[in-house]
């Protein structure tokens, strides 16, 4: 393999050739190789962000006419270019790292140099015509660039995220509408309550979750207070008066989004705030949609000794040993993906805790711990949906039985022959394995008619006046 001779401040290295890094992000490649198994370029939206923040720093430092247009243009040239999908496989280096990020924002500052060069009409490694660090890295340190860049990115990955969830509470409400009439028996402590409608049981999960859509959005908007300007530890230096304000003008321009300057840059370097917000919001969602799974998994127990209320699509055989059995393994894994992302958010926890003076050097593990968490969502989300939600159907039949053999519907008598009447007849029917409704009939408390007017699933799923007992 043909190689480039690189120096930096511990020496010189071998850089492959045809590589648009350089030899800080191979001491990358081979410090952190394989900590976490994913790199940067794992995350295009992460990318994609990086090169954002080049471009709009090249394009600050051009207009304060203290970076040549020549080699200002090259740089956001070849940031258009990453923004666009080219080159994403040269950015090797881990998410995990020590550095507080260096390794990943020297990534970005080579790729950019070295493609700079290219459109120059220079060969990589020329670093006197456009250099990672006096050039792509001017008037910025890791220490703004690097949480800017992936502030960005989560905002970039909540939007995903988010689309993804809207098509899921879609798809429960599609089911709400298809099961409305559908009779069942509702459970408290797993023990039998009251009547309601699948329907209304599918439209509680769409309506748990849409609460998610704003908690998501709002805290993400945290993300749009950066310190871009803040330079090392926020005093500034090596940065001109004008270019936090001219940086900032120009993210705006190329992202899309409303950044604003921290009023304070010394607080806001070490400051993670924003981060513990969001990933909680990750964790919120994560409990709720396990929540969902698992009650998803009761309802479609058995096939035959279970609660056997609704069927999930079978999706593989579920047993190496018992011929027949099907697994409920979409949502047992969404279960699986939600305790991670639960554990995801005490990292994130500890991570941010952990900045010490004027610096947050755990920033990399938080980082990879709500990208990880985002992406497994979203991707267990479209699989819930794809592969279980819209294929589940109802047993009717079995859900009805359940109801008329229910203790349970002896509360919607309650208004009409009393607490002490209903817990007697309760006891009666339980004891003596038979129904309320024939016990009522038996005693004479109510007439047929009257029961069954009762008794209708409109009246036991909603409120409505009381029938009184004259």
């Amino acid at each position: 393999m043909k190689t480039r001779i690189e120096h930096d401040l511990l020496g010189e290295k071998e850089v492959p050739a045809e590589a648009y890094y350089g030899i800080q992000t191979l001491r990358g490649i081979e410090n952190f190789h394989n900590i976490s198994g994913l790199t940067i370029s794992h995350y295009p939206n992460y990318v994609k962000a990086l090169a954002m923040i080049k471009w709009a720093a090249a394009k600050a430092n051009q207009e304060l006419e203290i970076l040549p247009d020549n080699i200002a243009d090259a740089i956001t040239r070849a940031c258009e270019e990453i923004i666009s999908g080219s080159l994403h496989d040269q950015f090797p280096v881990d998410l995990i790292q020590g550095g507080a990020g260096t390794s990943t924002n020297m990534n970005i500052n080579e790729v950019v140099a070295n493609r700079a060069l290219e459109i120059l009409g220079h060969q990589k490694g020329e670093y006197e015509y456009c250099h990672p660090n006096d050039h792509v890295n001017m008037s910025q340190s890791t220490n703004d660039a690097y949480p800017t860049s992936f502030k960005l990115a989560f905002i970039f990955m909540n939007e995903e995220l988010v689309s993804e969830l809207r098509r899921l509470i879609a798809a429960f409400r599609q089911k709400g509408e298809e099961f409305k009439e559908i009779i069942k028996m509702g459970r408290t402590q797993l023990q039998d309550a009251v009547p309601m409608t699948v329907g209304q049981e599918f439209e509680a999960f769409a309506a748990n979750l849409e609460e998610e859509v704003e908690r998501l959005n709002q805290n993400a908007k945290l993300f749009l207070e950066v310190n871009m300007g803040a330079t090392a530890i926020g005093t500034g230096i090596n940065s001109e008066p004008e270019y936090s304000a001219k940086c900032i003008k120009n993210l705006r321009i190329i992202s899309g989004e409303e950044f604003v300057l921290a009023s304070n840059l010394i607080e806001a370097t070490p400051d993670a705030g924003s981060a513990v917000m969001y990933s909680s919001a990750l964790k919120r969602m994560a409990v709720k949609l396990s929540k969902i799974c698992s009650d998803l998994r009761l309802l479609s127990s058995g096939p035959r000794c279970g609660l056997s209320e609704i069927n999930l699509p079978p999706m593989q055989p579920g047993s190496s040993i018992m011929p027949g059995k099907v697994n409920p393994v979409i949502p047992e894994v969404v279960n699986q993906i939600c305790f991670r992302v639960i554990g995801n958010d005490l990292t994130v926890t500890f991570a941010a805790e952990a900045g010490q003076l004027q610096l947050n050097v755990m920033e990399p593990v938080l980082v990879d711990s709500i990208f990880s968490s985002i992406k497994m969502l979203e991707k267990g989300m479209e699989r819930l949906r794809t592969q279980c939600v819209e294929g589940i159907t109802v047993n009717a039949d079995r859900c009805r039985e359940m109801v008329l053999n229910s203790i349970g519907i002896v509360t919607a008598l309650n208004p009409t022959l009393g607490y002490k009447n209903s817990s007697r007849i309760a006891k009666r029917a339980l004891k003596e394995n038979r129904s309320v409704y024939d016990l009522v009939l038996e005693e004479g408390l109510l007439t047929k008619a009257e029961l069954d007017e009762l008794l209708k699933p409109e009246n036991m799923i909603k409120p409505h006046k009381f029938y009184i007992k004259k």
